[in-house]
């Protein structure tokens, strides 16, 4: 649901994805055909065994363990089939491509291309029979452990930092099957470095993860039009039946939510494919306001373990992983709603005060000054239809921001609304998908993904159950919503969050 929160609601919708099958594109290696009289990875021997199921049994002998830390599985059998699979081949020819655009700008003078040098370190110059992957040096296999500095293995003839620049304009989506090439390859994208490379200048992909089970959680990549399924996250029944907020932040996705006797938060790693918990905020809290800026979020208000309402706040950097704590609020607050605009963040709307009543008020924080300032009517509020239901029956305001423009979706009227900065008002533009249907607000997504508006939900007919993805680009004109992707799942959206990296 909207903001990344949950809403348990037992027996009214359905929770669960149905069963899939899924592959993890990491172990699949098609055949690899022969260019400029050489192999790109492996020959095929004298036996029968299939060139694939080689090349993967020996990647698997290479990393053991290791291969599926790199990316989610892909879902092949999601009712898509239009989308290309995974090739190695071309991978590392879109990577050798970029490293000849390079090195041509470097050098006007080089005896050999890169692109020879790159064929023939993956290739078969001498023949062989057996494919051998990344076998180090015994220098290298000294300093390996833990180390991802090493850069022999990248793209040769070039320095690191050129190395990198090439491999930083490949689709993140390619990088499974880079990180299978080679050690130096997947230390490179482990580490996390290649990333924060990217986002240095300004290369940034946005993937939306959303959860329409209660520890299940998808991810779908609109460039190549990619669903993948992450792990199954590992927690107790308690955390799993309480109500939950999701944030994506650098390369990580937080979820937080309450077991037993206090709050807790669980980390999926973008580097690693897996989960793990234990990390704190210094005010736990849940019900909170949050959006994310690269590398750095900001939680605001919520409520704490004996339901108090917060006016604290607290930023969190994905990069060392640590949480400080910011200037408290003007008013407290709790199911409010986060977004950055112009550089600078905003809580809006949510329930506060001794009566816990609607707040209709904003609050901007600036970064720089590290105050807050109240800006009022700055809630899209509420539609006559919903204004006698109690407070805390509607979600939280259902807000995105694209291009440094605010936007709001009235689940009651099934309408999208702009916020005028200079008025400070909120003016109907258009509709939202008529099939994207809610409970007051919760069980749908309203977020933005990169320079476009991303509505997910489905429809609360019997027996449809599947869940859809529609984009909108504002810069192109009234809201004109199309298809993005749908699939057979639950049609009631507990979480979501995009993350762009």
């Amino acid at each position: 649901m909207l903001e990344g929160r949950s809403c348990v609601v037992p027996g009214l919708f359905s929770s669960s994805c149905l069963a899939e099958n899924n592959w993890s594109y990491m172990k699949y290696m098609p055949d690899l055909e022969i260019k400029n009289g050489k192999r790109l990875l492996g020959a095929n021997g004298d036996d029968d065994e299939p060139q694939s199921r080689k090349v993967s049994r020996r990647l698997d002998s290479c990393y053991p363990g290791e291969m599926d830390s790199v990316v989610p599985q892909i879902d092949l059998d999601d009712g898509r089939k239009d989308f290309e699979r995974l090739n190695d081949c071309e991978i590392v020819e879109k990577v050798v491509s970029f490293s000849v655009q390079f090195s041509a700008e470097q050098s006007q003078s080089q005896s050999q291309s890169p692109q020879f040098m790159l064929l023939s370190k993956f290739g078969d110059e001498h023949q062989k029979k057996q494919v051998q992957l990344d076998e180090p040096s015994d220098e290298q296999k000294e300093h390996h452990a833990g180390d991802s500095s090493d850069s022999s293995s990248l793209l040769p003839r070039m320095n690191r930092d050129s190395s990198i620049t090439c491999l930083s304009r490949c689709s993140r989506s390619d990088y499974g099957s880079l990180a299978s090439l080679n050690r130096s390859f997947r230390n490179i994208i482990r580490s996390g470095e290649l990333y924060a490379w990217r986002r240095l200048n300004d290369i940034i992909e946005h993937w939306i993860y959303f959860s329409c089970a209660l520890l299940e959680w998808e991810a779908y990549d609109p460039i190549r039009e990619r669903w993948m399924h992450l792990p199954r996250m590992a927690s107790n029944e308690c955390f799993m039946c309480s109500d939950k907020e999701s944030l994506a932040v650098g390369t990580e996705l937080l979820v937080f939510g309450r077991e037993l006797q206090s709050h807790v938060i669980y980390r999926y790693s973008l580097l690693t494919n897996s989960w793990e918990s234990g990390m704190r905020m210094n005010f736990p809290r849940c019900l909170f306001g949050s959006a994310s800026l690269g590398e750095i979020a900001i939680l605001a208000g919520g409520c704490d373990s004996d339901g108090h309402i917060l006016d604290s706040a607290e930023l969190y950097n994905s990069e060392n992983q640590t949480w400080e704590t910011l200037p408290s609020m003007n008013k407290p607050r709790k199911m409010c709603s986060g977004v950055f605009m112009d550089g600078r963040f905003y809580v809006i709307g949510g329930i506060g005060g001794r009566d816990s009543k609607l707040l209709t008020c904003g609050e901007e924080y600036n970064l720089q000054t590290r105050t807050w300032k109240e800006i009022p009517n700055m809630s899209p509020g509420r539609s006559a239809r919903g204004s006698e239901m109690p407070a805390t029956a509607e979600a939280p305001p259902l807000v995105a921001v694209v291009n440094n423009e605010l936007y709001a979706a009235d689940y009651a009227d099934m309408e999208v609304k702009k916020y005028d900065k200079g008025r400070k008002l909120w003016v109907t533009i258009g509709r939202l998908p008529e099939r994207a249907a809610s409970m007051n607000g919760w069980g749908l997504a309203f977020r933005a993904c990169g320079n476009r508006l991303i509505v997910i939900g489905g429809p609360r007919s019997h027996g449809e159950g599947f869940i859809e993805l529609n984009s909108w680009v504002p810069s192109e004109g009234p809201p004109q919503w199309n298809l993005l992707a749908r699939k057979q799942s639950g049609n009631f959206v507990y979480n979501c969050a995009v993350m762009g990296c």
